[in-house]
């Protein structure tokens, strides 16, 4: 099996050069020659959509589109990739997050962004959310300018109520 991830931050060089590699299974390398798959992998393309694929790749592929998860497994991969984390933090910072994603974002936060906040906000031995800790920490979350400027048009604090009260039905 070959993964080749996040294709879209590649350049379109590279991915001529994939076409290729993926029309024979082979390459050439000046240095050592050619190299061929004895038998063709199965290949795995991932994308977050950055850029556009070009649809002579796109056409190659099979398309399969994952969806964020859902509250209580995007909680379970928290509790698991930050067992630090105490629970009830963690169902606001899932729940905030979840919140997040029903916005007009340029770029949603992924699982990463979840997980990294997580590492942050123990890091600050942070135990719930506020205004405030979500002001001062929202640069691990997202990523544009744009982005923050909508989240603070939603009202911050509108976001983290509804945040706490999903929190506290998990």
């Amino acid at each position: 099996m070959l993964l080749i991830d996040e294709l879209d931050r590649a350049d379109e060089e590279f991915e001529a050069f994939l076409l290729e590699l993926l029309s024979d299974f082979q390459v050439t390398i000046p240095e050592l020659g050619t190299i061929k798959a004895a038998v063709p992998p199965i290949v795995i393309l991932t994308s977050n959509r950055t850029r556009e694929i070009h649809d002579a790749l796109k056409r190659r592929c099979i398309y399969f589109w994952i969806e964020y998860p859902s509250f209580q497994k995007e909680l379970q991969i928290v509790l698991t990739r930050a067992p630090e984390v105490q629970p009830m933090l963690a169902r606001l910072i899932t729940a905030f997050i979840q919140e997040l994603r029903r916005l007009e974002l340029f770029k949603a936060p992924g699982v990463a962004e979840t997980i990294d906040w997580t590492a942050a906000l123990v890091a600050l031995d942070q135990h719930t959310l506020s205004s405030d800790v979500v002001e001062d920490t929202i640069g691990v979350v997202l990523k544009y300018q744009d982005d923050i400027e909508t989240v603070q048009r939603a009202s911050l604090q509108a976001l983290i109520d509804r945040a706490k009260l999903v929190a506290e039905r998990a």
